[in-house]
C-alpha cells in the first residue's frame, strides 16, 4: 500500500527468532559460573586466612612451608607448635633453673647499691642497665623518658622547745623557748658499712611533702590511722593546730598526713617504733645493727606521702603520660599541704618521754593502742597534748621541679605479637643503698634476663612476646610504670596477658605472693619447681615450705597501673621477713649491700631462687599453647570476697534493709552464674589442650588445623580479656583513676587491697544509694564476664 497521511505510524514488523551467537552456550555458562566460584574460594583460602592469622617469620629450611598463606600450609604460630620453638620446653626450663648465679646476683647488687639513685638522678644506672641487657642478648633495649613533677630535700629541722614558764600562752613567741632537744635527723655513719658515710648520701625526707615552718604543741597519735584519729576525736583530745607524732605501720604513711591535715593539724612527725620488730629487739637482748640483727636506733624510714590511694603517677598529669609540653594539672588534691618529716626512734625518745604524764595513756584506749617498743626506755605513751610550755619546731624545706626520669625497656619479640607478658622491677631508691628495696629485685631481674638470653643463644624463640622493664620513680608515686602504662594503654589493653612484678626479691626467708586469682595456678606450679634456700628436709621446694597464702593486690608497687587501671592480671612475689629473721631497715641507709651480705641473704640464694621462680612463671605463661590461667579461681575468689563483705557489713547497714538484702542477693546470683561459666570454660580449655597435644592432622585436612587454632585463639582471648571485663570507665567514687570494680588500694589503708571497693566504701558510709549504685555496676561487670566466657 502506498504511503499517505493516513498510513498508521505504528505497524507490526515480523522478524525471525535471533540465532545463538556462539555454539555450546550452556557449556560456556557453566564454565563462567565455575570460574567465579573458584575465584571466591581462592579469596576465602588465600586472602582471608592471611588476614586472620599472624605472619610468622620462620627460619629458612628445606621442609619449611614459610608464612602460612596457602591452604596446605600450617595455620599454627610456628611449625613446632604446640611444642616450644627452637628448643624443647624441658630444655628451656633447665636453662632457667641452672643459669641464675649467686656470684652474678651479688655483683649486680653491689653495683646498684654502691651510691645514690634517687628518681630523676640515676641516668647512669639506667644506661648501665640497658647496656647489660643488650650484652645478655636483648638487643631491643632502650630508654623511655618522662618529665615528672617531684621534690628534692633542701633543709629540715625538728627541735623540742621548752619554756621555763608554765603559764606560756598557746601561741607564745618562739623567742621565749629554749631548745630542750635538737633532733639529728641523720642516721649514724658506721665504719663497717661504707655507703652509710658517703658524702652524697640522701638526707632524711618525705617525697611530695609540703614545705613549712611550724611550731606547736604535739600529740601522740599511735599509728596515725583513720581509726586512731577517730579514737582521739571521740576522746576529746585537742588536735587542731597541733603536730602529730605517729608510729610507722598499720597503713600507708601518706594517709597519716592526709587525715591529720583534714583534722586541722599543722605537721606530722613519723618514727619506727621497735614494737613492729617483734622478737628481734634490743629489749630482748639482741644487739643492734651492725653488731647484731636488731634495729639500729638511728635508722630512719624515708618514703612518699603522695595520696596514692586517690591516684598514683605524676600528680600533674593524672590519666595521661608526662611527656614534654603536655598540659599540667594542679596537684594540690594529691599531695599534702602540711609539712611532714621522718625521724629515728633515737630522736623520738626525748619527744615521747616529755609527754609522760600529759593526757591519757595509750593503754586506756582499745586493743590497737596497746603495746609500744620503748616502754623499757621510760616512754609511757601518753597521748598529750604537750603542755603550752613544750612545743615542737618543725622545719621542712623542699624544692619542687619537673625533671626527666628514665625507664629501661627490653623486648624479646615472640611469634605472637598480640600476646605479651611484661616483667618489671623498679630501680630507684630513697637512699644510697637499696640492696633489698628495690635492688635485690633488680639483681634478680638481671638474672632472669640473662637466663632468657642463654635460651635465645641456643635457638629458642618465644611463642608470646616478653617485655622487661626497669622502672624509675616508683618510690615517689609509681611514676615510671604509671606513665608508661598510660602512654601505651591501647596496645596493652589489646595485647597484655599478664604483668609480673618483683620489688624486693630478698628481704628475709619467707616466700610471699600477692596476685590476681587468674595467676594463682601458674605461681603454685612455678614454686614447686624451685629448690627452697631454707630447707628443713633435703629436696624441699619453695612450695613445700610456703604457708600457702595468696593475698590480693592493693598498691604500693608497680603492678598498680597494670591491675587497677588497665585490667591486666598482675602479681608480686619475693622473700620477706619472718619473725626470726634479722630486722630489715626499710628505706634506711642500713638497707645496704653490707647488711644484705652480712644478714639479709649471706649466700645470695634467695636472690637466685626468686630469679628462677620469676623466669619459670614467665616461661609457662609465654610458652603454654593455651594461656595458663584459671578462670574458676577468679570466680571462687569473688564468691569468697562477697561472703566476707556480707559478714562484715552486718553492723554497718541495717540487715533488714531492702537495699542491703537486694544488693547481696543479686551479686550472689551473678557470681554463682560466673562460677558455673568458669568451670565450663576451664574444662573446655583443658580438653582443647589435650586435643592439640594429641593432634596429628595431615596437611590435606588443613581446615581441621584452622578450626583447632581458631578455637585456641578464642580460648586465649577469653582468658586474656577476662580481667578487663571488670573495669568501670568512670572509676571509683572520688578517685576515678582506679577503674577496677574488684580491686583497689583501701581508701584509708593505701597498701592493703580492698575487694569490691566501691561497694565497701558505700557500706562503710552507710550510704544506701551508693550501695544500690555499686550493686548495679558490679553485677553488670560480673554478667559481662559471664557472657564473655560463654560467647
Amino acid at each position: 500500500m502506498p504511503l499517505s497521511e493516513q498510513t498508521p505510524l505504528l505497524t507490526t514488523v515480523h522478524v525471525i527468532p535471533q540465532q545463538p551467537r556462539y555454539r555450546h552456550s550452556t557449556l560456556r555458562r557453566f564454565i563462567t559460573i565455575a570460574l567465579a566460584v573458584l575465584l571466591i574460594v581462592s579469596v576465602v583460602l588465600f586472602l582471608i586466612p592471611i588476614n586472620w592469622f599472624p605472619h610468622h617469620d620462620w627460619e629458612d629450611g628445606a621442609d619449611d612451608d614459610g608464612p602460612w598463606s596457602l591452604p596446605w600450609s600450617s595455620p599454627y604460630p610456628h611449625k613446632a607448635w604446640p611444642a616450644s620453638q627452637g628448643i624443647p620446653f624441658e630444655e628451656l626450663q633447665d636453662i632457667l633453673l641452672n643459669t641464675p648465679s649467686e656470684v652474678k646476683a651479688r655483683r649486680w647488687s653491689e653495683y646498684y647499691a654502691s651510691g645514690p639513685h634517687l628518681a630523676g638522678k640515676n641516668l647512669t644506672q639506667a644506661l648501665w642497665t640497658r647496656d647489660r641487657w643488650q650484652e645478655f642478648g636483648i638487643a631491643d633495649s632502650s630508654i623511655a623518658t618522662y618529665d615528672v613533677y617531684l621534690n628534692y630535700p633542701v633543709d629540715h629541722r625538728l627541735a623540742l622547745l621548752e619554756s621555763s614558764s608554765q603559764n606560756e600562752q598557746r601561741n607564745g613567741p618562739p623567742s621565749t623557748y629554749e631548745v630542750k632537744y635538737e633532733c639529728s635527723l641523720e642516721e649514724d655513719v658506721l665504719d663497717e658499712d661504707p655507703t652509710t658515710g658517703l658524702d652524697d648520701r640522701i638526707p632524711t625526707f618525705h617525697g611530695y611533702s609540703a614545705s613549712g615552718d611550724v611550731t606547736a604543741q604535739y600529740v601522740y597519735v599511735n599509728y596515725g590511722s583513720h581509726w586512731d584519729y577517730d579514737d582521739l576525736v571521740k576522746a576529746n583530745v585537742s588536735l587542731e593546730g597541733k603536730i602529730a607524732i605517729a608510729k610507722y605501720g598499720h597503713g600507708f604513711r601518706a594517709l597519716k598526713v592526709k587525715r591529720a591535715q583534714e583534722l586541722g593539724m599543722i605537721g606530722v612527725v613519723m618514727y619506727s617504733d621497735p614494737q613492729t620488730d617483734g622478737e628481734i629487739t634490743e629489749e630482748n637482748g639482741y644487739k643492734p645493727y651492725p653488731e647484731g640483727p636488731a634495729r639500729n636506733p638511728s635508722s630512719v624510714q624515708r618514703g612518699s606521702v603522695e595520696f596514692l590511694a586517690t591516684a598514683p603517677g605524676d600528680p600533674t598529669t593524672i590519666g595521661y603520660p608526662s611527656k614534654p609540653g603536655v598540659p599540667r594539672q594542679d596537684p594540690s588534691e594529691l599531695i599534702p599541704h602540711i609539712p611532714s618529716i621522718p625521724i629515728s626512734y633515737k630522736d623520738a625518745l626525748p619527744i615521747l618521754q616529755s609527754l609522760n604524764g600529759y593526757g591519757p595513756p595509750a593503754s586506756d584506749f582499745n586493743e590497737w593502742w596497746q603495746g609500744g617498743g620503748l616502754g623499757y626506755k621510760n616512754v609511757s605513751y601518753n597521748i598529750g597534748p604537750s603542755p603550752p610550755s613544750l612545743k615542737l619546731h618543725l622545719v621542712n624545706k623542699q624544692e619542687y621541679i619537673t625533671t626527666p626520669i628514665w625507664n629501661v625497656i627490653g623486648i624479646i619479640n615472640g611469634t605472637l605479637a598480640d600476646e605479651v607478658v611484661v616483667i618489671g622491677n623498679h630501680r630507684d631508691a630513697w637512699i644510697a643503698g637499696g640492696a633489698s628495696d628495690p635492688n635485690s629485685g633488680s639483681a634478680a631481674l638481671n638474672e632472669v634476663i640473662r637466663s632468657f638470653g642463654v635460651a635465645l643463644e641456643k635457638g629458642w624463640k618465644p611463642l608470646r612476646t616478653i617485655v622487661f622493664a626497669s622502672w624509675d620513680g616508683e618510690e615517689y608515686s609509681l611514676l615510671g610504670s604509671t606513665e608508661w602504662v598510660e602512654e601505651y594503654l591501647p596496645w596493652l589493653s589489646n595485647a597484655a596477658v599478664a604483668y609480673l612484678n618483683v620489688d624486693p626479691a630478698a628481704q628475709g626467708s619467707r616466700f610471699a605472693a600477692t596476685a590476681a586469682p587468674l595467676l594463682n595456678k601458674v605461681i603454685i606450679e612455678a614454686i614447686a619447681l624451685v629448690q627452697s634456700p631454707n630447707q628443713t628436709t633435703a629436696g624441699q621446694t619453695v612450695r613445700d615450705v610456703w604457708d600457702g597464702e595468696l593475698k590480693t593486690l592493693g598498691s604500693g608497687s608497680d603492678f598498680t597501673a597494670f591491675q587497677d587501671f588497665a585490667g591486666i592480671p598482675s602479681m608480686m612475689i619475693g622473700f620477706f621477713k619472718n619473725p626470726h629473721d634479722p630486722i630489715y631497715h626499710y628505706h634506711s641507709n642500713y638497707d645496704s649491700f653490707h647488711w644484705m651480705d652480712t644478714y639479709g641473704d649471706k649466700g645470695w640464694y634467695y636472690h637466685t631462687a626468686l630469679a628462677k621462680i620469676m623466669a619459670l612463671t614467665a616461661a609457662i605463661l609465654v610458652e603454654s599453647p593455651i594461656i595458663h590461667f584459671s578462670a574458676t579461681d577468679y570466680a571462687n575468689a569473688l564468691a569468697s570476697y562477697l561472703r566476707d563483705i556480707k559478714e562484715e557489713a552486718t553492723n554497718s547497714i541495717n540487715s533488714n534493709s531492702m537495699v542491703y538484702q537486694a544488693a547481696f542477693h543479686n551479686l550472689e546470683l551473678a557470681v554463682r552464674k560466673l562460677q558455673e561459666a568458669t568451670v565450663r570454660f576451664d574444662q573446655r580449655a583443658i580438653l582443647l589442650g589435650k586435643e592439640i597435644a594429641d593432634a596429628k592432622i595431615p596437611w590435606w585436612k588443613w581446615w581441621q588445623k584452622v578450626r583447632l587454632y581458631l578455637e585456641v585463639r578464642k580460648i586465649n582471648d577469653g582468658y586474656k580479656y577476662l580481667e578487663r571485663k571488670f573495669l568501670h570507665e568512670d572509676g571509683l567514687d572520688g578517685r576515678s583513676w582506679y577503674k577496677h570494680v574488684v580491686y583497689a588500694p583501701g581508701i584509708w589503708t593505701g597498701y592493703a587491697g580492698a575487694k569490691f571497693p566501691g561497694l565497701v566504701e558505700a557500706i562503710d558510709a552507710k550510704d544506701e544509694k551508693g550501695v544500690e549504685k555499686w550493686n548495679n555496676i558490679i553485677k553488670e561487670k560480673i554478667n559481662a564476664a559471664t557472657e564473655w566466657l560463654e560467647r
